[in-house]
């Protein structure tokens, strides 16, 4: 945050005043023009810009995995193949990004500056829910820009310390936040994902179960929708999956993914519509 500066080297008057422990209050009160919604739109048209596409959420026993594929379009045009839309929050949790990429991919930095802000000021962690609700409101604060076309609906998830399951948490452009169920998906394919992780999805899910159920359900939304991308083995390029449990977030990496792919493609050969689970670990 640019601030005038002291000729004695001190920092300036706002850095010292008490304060709720916010990173986002702060900025509203001293620099509100950087806020993603702090900035007024030029008069006119807003122009194309390129949207993300789709996330997916399971819950696994004792976690939950996001996934999500990589590509960006701007109309009927691929305006980026190897796009990253799950991002680690903090330590126990993760957000993935759906609607306009650039405003989107802003307001994970800013949440992401938000959770490490409190807790530095509070020295504890917040809880799941109120990590959730942080982001609640910072959506809300971007209604004005998503009714002019520029929207951002992310999907959180995370691992709740105190009762040791992974959660889940959805949201709508005026910023509620709703607590989804086992598993959840948004964005243009979210209704393809959807179907297949509710025929897919059991209790008692590992965490390598869950990352292939993440998987299948992306290859569905890839069938059926043309803004999300599918696997794309020329280029070896994968979904980005995230695993948060005890252990905290951490990314799979493109090795292990390649092979959960290989395995997946290897199932669809003869039946793209439907995936083959017998003895693929998945089915229960």
């Amino acid at each position: 945050m640019s601030a005038p500066t002291d000729p004695s080297g001190r920092l300036p008057h706002a850095y010292l005043v008490p304060g709720s422990a916010s990173f986002a209050e702060f900025l509203s009160d001293h620099a509100p023009r950087l806020l993603p919604s702090g900035r007024a739109l030029p008069v006119g048209t807003v122009p194309e810009a390129p949207h993300g596409t789709t996330i997916v959420a399971v819950e696994f026993d004792g976690g939950v995995v996001m996934a999500g594929d990589r590509r960006a379009t701007m109309g009927s045009m691929i305006a980026n193949r190897e796009i990253e839309k799950v991002f680690g929050a903090d330590d126990y949790s993760c957000v993935g990004i759906a609607g306009t990429a650039g405003l989107a991919i802003e307001l994970v930095k800013l949440f992401q500056v938000e959770l490490e802000h409190y807790e530095k000021i509070e020295g504890t962690l917040l809880s799941l829910e109120g990590k959730a609700n942080r982001l609640a409101t910072m959506i809300r604060g971007n209604l004005g820009l998503a009714m002019q076309g520029l929207a951002v609906v992310p999907l959180f998830a995370g691992y709740d310390v105190e009762s040791a399951q992974g959660r889940i948490y959805s949201y709508d452009v005026t910023g509620g936040c709703y607590t989804e169920r086992h598993h959840h998906s948004v964005g243009s394919g979210s209704l393809f994902a959807r179907g297949a992780m509710k025929k897919l999805w059991h209790r008692g899910l590992a965490s390598d179960q869950a990352v292939r159920v993440a998987v299948e359900a992306l290859y569905d939304a890839a069938d059926d929708d043309s803004a999300t991308g599918g696997p794309d083995l020329n280029r070896r390029i994968y979904p980005v999956v995230g695993v948060v449990d005890v252990e905290g977030y951490r990314r799979v990496d493109d090795a292990a993914m390649q092979a959960v792919v290989d395995t997946v493609v290897a199932g669809r050969r003869g039946d793209p519509g439907g995936a083959d689970l017998d003895g693929q670990g998945v089915a229960s």
